[in-house]
């Protein structure tokens, strides 16, 4: 014979209500009570989440790689993660509180960040002094100079490295704190991918897929192992597992998948890497190290700069030359500098070479960088504000302290200006030592050097063998793309990228001017490449005289330089249908009254110029329009759909995961479990912003939220009686028969519940429900909102 058991039928209504007079202390005083508080996580479960919250904080910094090169700093913020960590995990195996725990971590890390920066003042080495602290604002204010006007990848200084290990030893006792103490890892979760984002916002780049994962992972981890530890005792009073924990794994495991499938589909930030990195500023910037594909393939064009200059054709303005190449990438040129306030070196050429002067007027509109774009060869740089450094060897113009943006100042320029005899004299030679303008990286795929042969064949000078190499380059065997590189997975500048930029013959400025340079090289001739701005378009406004020129972002550029004895570096523009091919004319040909050169029948290369040209863009060549002095701005109509449905994605996952709870707690109550039903009705209140707090009963709070949120009298006192039940009866964990009243129950009040809240309440209580960060009964639950009228 069945029987249901509902409660205990002989009690009476006094027994009853003493019983529920007395559940305020019961529920109180029984501390391995769900409705209590969380049990305490196993010594074996608490080492794993003390070691996934240190694998998931490096994980979320690996990105910061591409900004700061590795040094000496990662190891010391491994070692300080490490140390802060298992002081933590030590503080809890001997049961100290949160707050004991939190202290014993910042103990630690003030100790390690003395040791480590701080000796010199501290107490025995260890023990920091008022001196030791008044340091701080000094290594922070350096270290953020360092970033807004360091060069990525940055070399970190003291500075850097101590805001580095500093900030991420506190971001482990964060996240320590929130996961293991609070409980909460889907917050920790949050932090950490944001913390992931900054490198990437600083300096925008291909997404580092293996970081993404790693990361992905960690967080994965932390939300099973914590989820897993409050399911524990729950697992082992009831038949039916939640699973909760497992549907919110399987949603983030597809989110990761989705994500990295349509990542590569996502429109480029417009937000600009550059020599500066930016913290400071919003707007453009320069990545010299030849990583400019981003820069290029930004959807919005915005105006740099503009010039004017008395020169016939407006010039290049160069920002850094980049020589060093290892093979996988070029590395700006980092040479002594002096104050720009000493007079540059006059520019020194060969008997019977011609030198003449130049004035080129510059605005600044929007570029925040270290470094000034400046016309070659600057012997004077006039009107700056803030002090300013030239490195002599190649002519830049740097600052420590100082940004480019809004500056307005004049360069003087003496430009070598060799007769086509002259130059196919002169050897592509230093005439000195070996250095870095020379050096080929070892394991130089076979068909760099085998083209560069090939392509000058027959040739009997240096500057020849250049012009053959700028031809074929230009020519129609080359396509100028922007977006094939990137499909074809070589978007850079290393040796791989090169090869592959040979054989399929589509690239976009770095391609060509790196792969000229590398040329040049094997040939046995002094390269380097440059990176700046070509000479823009007319705005047709004019001062003084002169025509007002506007350079673009999408104009920023890059194009190689080979020296030449007796002459200097010599421009060449390798990159087809962009600026004017270099030429000189011949010393048969009479000067213009202006006193340049003009060649009314150019012969030196295949492409028609209206005039020659000295160097790109110098006195020689006609004025460059929109059409060939811009590298051009691709927007693929594709990503914005794949943006949409990843964006939309990402934003459904928490209603996803309250949904998958919400329908595992319906189950579970169908089958009769009275604390899933409860929970659900507690979380439903938590996501409309109804406080839940641990001192009230679940009389009290169902009273008020028949009274005061519209909830149905007769669904809640159902609850009520069967939490209590669950809670005092003897086996009354499950209330067996009673399972589908339980289920119609909770589903009728969270339908009354939210139907009687306001709209804003409704809206969020579904796309971010509060309840997958704050338990019932928690600090976080406690806040009071105003209750809805009852009309």
């Amino acid at each position: 014979m069945n029987r249901v058991v509902t409660a205990a039928p002989s009690a009476s209504t006094s027994a009853r209500e003493k019983l529920a007079g007395a559940w305020p202390r019961l529920a109180r005083g029984r501390a391995g009570s769900s409705l209590a508080q969380t049990p305490r996580v196993r010594r074996g479960a608490e080492l794993g989440l003390t070691v996934g919250v240190g694998v998931t904080v490096l994980a979320a910094l690996l990105p910061l790689l591409r900004v700061i090169s590795p040094g000496w700093w990662a190891l010391g913020t491994l070692t300080v993660v490490a140390l802060v960590l298992a002081a933590g995990y030590l503080a809890r195996r001997f049961a100290a509180p949160a707050v004991a725990v939190t202290l014993v971590e910042a103990a630690v890390w003030l100790v390690l960040l003395t040791i480590l920066f701080g000796r010199s003042t501290a107490l025995l080495g260890v023990i920091p002094t008022p001196d030791t602290f008044r340091s701080v604002p000094l290594l922070l204010d350096s270290a953020v100079q360092e970033l807004a006007l360091g060069a990525a990848p940055l070399d970190a200084g003291v500075p850097l490295a101590f805001l580095l290990i500093s900030a991420v030893g506190l971001l482990a006792m964060l996240i320590d704190h929130v996961v293991l103490s609070a409980r909460l890892p889907l917050v920790a979760a949050v932090g950490l991918i944001a913390v992931s984002l900054i490198p990437a916002m600083a300096v925008p780049s291909d997404v580092d897929v293996t970081s993404f994962v790693l990361l992905a992972a960690g967080v994965l981890f932390l939300l099973r192992a914590e989820t897993r530890t409050r399911e524990s005792r729950r697992l082992a009073t009831t038949a039916t597992p939640s699973g909760v924990s497992a549907v919110a794994s399987g949603i983030g495991a597809i989110a990761v998948v989705v994500a990295v499938s349509a990542t590569p589909l996502l429109p480029v930030a417009e937000a600009q890497p550059g020599a500066g990195l930016g913290f400071d500023s919003p707007g453009n910037s320069i990545d010299a190290s030849l990583e400019l594909g981003s820069d290029l393939r930004q959807p919005r064009d915005s105006e740099v700069l503009r010039l004017r200059t008395d020169a016939f054709t407006t010039p290049y303005l160069r920002v850094a030359t980049v020589s060093q190449f290892t093979g996988r990438r070029w590395i700006p040129d980092a040479t002594a500098v002096t104050p720009l306030s000493d007079d540059l070196d006059e520019v020194i050429v060969a008997e019977n070479v011609r030198v003449t002067e130049y004035t080129t007027s510059v605005e600044i509109i929007d570029l925040t960088s270290q470094w000034l774009p400046v016309a070659y060869p600057a012997v004077e740089v006039t009107g700056l504000d803030g002090e300013w450094s030239a490195m002599r060897e190649n002519r830049t113009v740097v600052s420590e302290d100082f940004s480019s943006n809004r500056q307005t100042y004049d360069v003087v320029t003496h430009v070598p200006r060799p007769t086509l005899e002259q130059i196919r004299a002169a050897d592509a030679r230093l005439g000195a030592a070996p250095d870095e303008t020379t050096s080929v990286p070892d394991r130089v795929p076979g068909i760099v050097g085998d083209l560069a042969r090939e392509v000058t064949a027959g040739t009997t000078t240096d500057y020849d063998a250049l012009v053959a190499l700028q031809r074929w380059f230009r020519g129609g065997e080359f396509e100028y793309s922007l977006e094939a590189p990137v499909e074809e997975g070589f978007d850079g500048s290393g040796l791989q990228a090169m090869e592959k930029f040979l054989q399929v013959r589509s690239g976009y400025c770095v391609h060509f001017a790196a792969s000229f340079a590398l040329m040049a090289r094997i040939l046995d001739m002094p390269s380097r490449v440059v990176v700046g701005y070509l000479p823009g378009t007319s705005t047709g406004e004019s001062i003084d005289g002169q025509t007002v020129y506007s350079v673009m972002s999408s104009q920023l550029h890059a194009w190689p330089e080979v020296y030449f004895e007796g002459i200097g570096w010599v421009p060449f523009e390798a990159t087809p249908g962009r600026g004017v091919p270099t030429t000189f004319a011949p010393a048969s040909v009479p000067l213009a009254p202006d006193g340049t050169d003009v060649d009314p029948n150019p012969t030196d290369d295949s492409s028609p110029a209206p005039s020659p040209s000295i160097v790109p863009g110098q006195p020689g060549g006609p004025p460059l329009t929109g059409s060939s002095g811009s590298e051009g701005t691709a927007v693929n109509p594709l990503p914005g759909l794949a943006a949409g449905l990843s964006i939309a994605l990402l934003l459904a996952i928490p209603a996803l995961l309250r949904e998958a709870r919400r329908r595992t707690r319906i189950s579970a109550a169908r089958a009769g479990d009275a604390s899933a039903a409860w929970r659900e009705l507690q979380d439903t209140a938590l996501d409309l912003g109804i406080p839940v707090p641990a001192s009230e009963t679940p009389r009290a709070l169902g009273a008020r939220l028949v009274s005061g949120y519209r909830a149905p009298h007769d669904a809640v006192a159902e609850l009520v009686q069967s939490i209590e039940r669950a809670s005092y009866a003897r086996g009354g964990q499950r209330q067996f028969g009673r399972g589908p009243q339980l289920a119609d129950a909770v589903l009728a009040a969270r339908a009354a519940m939210l139907a009687g809240a306001n709209g804003r309440h409704r809206m969020v209580a579904v796309a971010a429900p509060r309840s997958l960060v704050i338990r019932p009964g928690s600090v976080y639950a406690g806040g009071a909102v105003p209750a809805p009228s009852s009309t």
